[in-house]
């Protein structure tokens, strides 16, 4: 679709006017995967004209003949945070011209109107969950944080949630141990068994329903579109504090104790506790340190 939309704006010419076919190809690229739906980002939904003109809760986005839009200011990166989240890369010139062009055309609607994009079909408890499920959730509710192009600047403990790659990479420590959520710090935030709890802007958290795709998605080894599972991070480094819900148990999370473990203040179930340890081949985690918080 991106060839088909660049090819458009050649023939064209960056001046001349668009109708909302074209303008709405290429948000259905870059842009719905966030800002559709009835948990679009400010209520702003880019996957029908009409949810276009109506603007966020913020009010419009586009005005006509306007190149001051607030939508296009985003897009050209003169407001912040620059528009689409995942980027970069962002919109090249030739594709914010598209849009440019039929703001300032007035924003016909032309001969054609893109249908509502259909409600992402959700697999059911039990069914398989792959990355397209799940990454939807990050695209919209955790990205304007975990990714280069930061609202904070930076993405909190280097983690980034704007690709697979990035999620099973970590950051300054293992945030998806596949095939185990209770060890998986992603699973952990966004439940709220570690803190802070994730979206850091909440509440509202991530509804019900997106915390148990998330689980399900690490519980079946977090597999790609494809359905391969991740492998296992062998000598990555976990740190999981909480409440010891067994002699090696912390939430749940079961570890391995032996005797290059080093065990401080040892606690006692109940207890808050800390536990500092390295994923083994077989996907279990053996604890270098343990202690009482």
């Amino acid at each position: 679709m991106r060839g088909l939309v660049l090819a458009l704006a050649c023939v064209a010419g960056p001046g001349a006017a668009q109708d909302f076919a074209e303008v709405g190809a290429l948000f259905a690229e870059r842009c719905v995967v966030c800002h559709s739906g009835a948990d679009a980002p400010l209520g702003l939904r880019l996957d029908t004209l009409e949810g276009v003109l109506a603007g966020s809760e913020n009010g419009p986005v586009v005005v006509a003949g306007d190149a001051a839009s607030p939508l296009l200011q985003r897009l050209r990166g003169e407001a912040e945070p620059q528009m689409p989240l995942d980027g970069p890369p962002f919109l090249d010139p030739a594709e914010i011209a598209i849009v440019e062009a039929w703001v300032m055309a007035g924003m016909p609607d032309g001969d054609v109107a893109l249908a509502p994009l259909p409600d992402r079909q959700r697999p059911a408890p039990g069914e398989p969950v792959r990355w397209a499920d799940v990454e939807p959730i990050f695209l919209k509710a955790c990205i304007k944080c975990h990714s280069d192009n930061s609202k904070l600047g930076a993405p909190p403990e280097g983690l980034r949630l704007d690709s697979l790659a990035s999620v099973l990479q970590g950051g300054e420590r293992l945030a998806v141990l596949p095939g185990n959520p209770e060890m998986s710090e992603l699973w952990r935030r966004v439940v709220g068994l570690a803190d802070p709890r994730m979206p850091f802007d909440g509440p509202p958290w991530l509804p019900e329903e997106d915390i148990r795709l998330i689980r399900d998605w690490i519980e079946q080894g977090a597999p790609d579109a494809e359905g391969v599972a991740a492998p296992i991070p062998v000598g990555a480094q976990v740190r999981l504090r909480g409440v010891l819900t067994g002699e090696a148990e912390i939430d749940g999370a079961r570890f391995v104790i032996d005797g290059s473990t080093r065990v401080d203040d040892r606690p006692r179930i109940g207890d808050e506790a800390e536990m500092r340890g390295v994923v083994q081949p077989d996907g279990s985690v053996v604890a270098e340190r343990f202690r009482d918080r």
